[in-house]
Order: structure tokens, then C-alpha cells, then sequence
């Protein structure tokens, strides 16, 4: 297994994190914000000395991951003012994979409709009608900029996004005709809300060509109180989990990249200290 972490999860400053990730033997960097600045705003200049320190280091960058399209409503439309910032923050983005050799680039999606289909009654009373279809012609055209670059696409199942589960990212990708282009960021602590379990539902839609990156972390979920609490990995929910998720990766030949994600603090405030007390269970299963 390939393995990595959310480098800004650590710190944000770059170099102290490439020192953590040698100290726990961690190859590949995932870039969200490094200094104060979010993938796609940083100068030319900044990103030759992002791209030369990893590069110096041994640490290939796993996925520029840019919260594209995160925000976005059913009001808005194609080439509206938030589309078209959208869409030149992923151009940015893009051009950024270029220089540090990032195969990978993230998406999201728009702010989450509850029910989206419906059946025996509920097709009438209780879907949000038209708000998936509405959505798409947002995504589809990053789909032509990034065949266009030679860049993968990867959506995230995002708590409070249209693609929460992998179930919805496999139909995003269907639905787009973009397989190859477009492939599921899958992330199964936040696909927890939705309640579709890891393992084997989220992995069975997401195998077969459609999974590109994973995201782990461990979280309690409490839907009925709208209440989501972060936990020490093997604390959570997904403890039972994690390992079969890990024999199925391996039995199926992913090739990706696992990235941790460090969103756990010890009730301190410094996800560091999170980060430094789950590492191990992290590399237990997938290392």
C-alpha cells in the first residue's frame, strides 16, 4: 500500500510535516493548505519551493486537494459568478499539479439536498426535485479542462455534499460519462453520516475502476442530534472496519494512494498530538 497524509493535518508548515512523515516512515504528501494559503492561490515562486523541498525530501505529491465547488447551491447555474471562480481556482489548481507532478486533483460538490430519489410516494411528497440533474452541468465542464491537462479528478464523499457516499460518487461518475476522468476520493469516516457502511457496501461501488484516492480518519457519528465527534482511530465506528477495508484494497490491487487524515486532537487542541497517537493503528492496517 502506498501511504501518506493530509499534510496540513500535521502542520502547516511544510518542512516540520516532511519531518514528522520521515519520522513514521510516510512517502506520499497530500497539499490542502501549506503556509496560510490553499492550493491554486499560492505564487510560481512558492510552488518551485514546495515542489523542491518534496522533491529533495522523497515525497512524491499524492493529490492538490482544493475545495472546488464546495459551497455551490441548486440556485446556482453554469458560468455564474461562484461557477466561473470555481472553475479558475481548478485551472490554478491544475497548472500547480503540473509543476509538482501531482496525478491527482480534488473536487467536491454542491451543498447536500436530502433526498435526491424517491419511491411509493415519496417521488411526489418528499425528493428535492431536479436538484442532482441541476448539478451536473456544474462538474461537467472541470471534466473537459481536466482531459484536456492529462489530470485525474477526484470527488470526495464530503459531509454536507450532493456526493456523500459512494453510491452517489459512482452515479456522479456514471451519470458524466467521465470513468478515467473522474474517479471517487473515497473517504468512509465521512460517508458514516449517510450511514453506508465501509465495508463491503462503499467498497463494492467503489471497486472496479471507479476508486482513485482514500481518506482515513475514525468518528462517531449521531445523525438524529446532528452531532459528529472525531475519535482516536480504532475509537470510532469504523474500528471493526478498517481491517476488512484493508484485505479487499490489497485482494483487489489498489494501486492509489492512502492518505490519513489528521482531524483527531486529544481534547488539547493540537491535531499533532492526534496525529501522533494514531499513526501506529493507522499503519497497523494498511502499511
Amino acid at each position: 500500500m502506498k501511504l501518506g497524509v493530509i499534510c496540513d493535518g500535521v502542520s502547516r508548515d511544510l518542512k516540520h510535516t516532511v519531518d514528522v512523515m520521515d519520522e513514521f516512515d510516510l512517502e506520499y504528501a497530500e497539499l490542502q493548505f501549506v503556509g496560510d494559503t490553499e492550493v491554486g492561490d499560492h505564487s510560481a515562486e512558492e510552488i518551485k519551493d514546495i515542489d523542491t523541498l518534496l522533491r529533495d525530501r522523497g515525497k512524491p505529491v499524492s493529490c492538490l486537494s482544493r475545495h472546488i465547488f464546495a459551497g455551490m447551491t441548486g440556485a446556482n447555474v453554469p458560468g455564474d459568478e461562484l461557477h466561473t471562480t470555481h472553475m479558475d481556482a481548478l485551472k490554478r489548481v491544475i497548472d500547480m499539479a503540473h509543476v509538482v507532478g501531482s496525478p491527482l486533483v480534488r473536487i467536491m460538490t454542491p451543498k447536500k439536498e436530502q433526498i435526491l430519489w424517491g419511491h411509493g410516494g415519496a417521488e411526489k411528497w418528499n425528493v428535492a426535485h431536479g436538484a442532482w440533474d441541476k448539478m451536473l452541468p456544474l462538474i461537467a465542464p472541470a471534466i473537459d479542462v481536466a482531459k484536456d491537462a492529462g489530470v485525474t479528478l477526484v470527488v470526495e464523499t464530503g459531509n454536507g455534499t450532493m456526493v456523500n457516499s459512494n453510491y452517489t460518487g459512482r452515479k456522479l461518475i456514471d451519470d458524466l460519462d467521465a470513468k478515467g476522468t473522474l474517479k471517487i476520493l473515497w473517504d468512509p469516516a465521512n460517508n458514516c453520516w449517510c450511514h453506508e457502511p465501509a465495508f463491503p457496501a462503499g467498497y463494492d461501488e467503489a471497486k472496479d475502476g471507479y476508486l482513485g484516492h482514500i481518506h482515513i480518519k475514525d468518528v462517531l457519528v449521531d445523525t438524529p442530534r446532528a452531532t459528529l465527534e472525531v475519535k482516536r482511530m480504532g475509537e470510532g465506528q469504523l474500528a471493526d472496519q478498517f481491517q476488512p477495508m484493508a484485505d479487499a484494497l490489497r485482494a483487489g490491487g489498489y494501486e492509489g494512494v492512502i492518505s490519513f487524515e489528521s482531524v483527531f486532537h486529544p481534547g488539547n487542541g493540537n491535531f499533532e498530538d492526534g496525529f501522533r497517537q494514531c499513526i501506529a493503528q493507522f499503519k497497523a492496517h494498511f502499511a
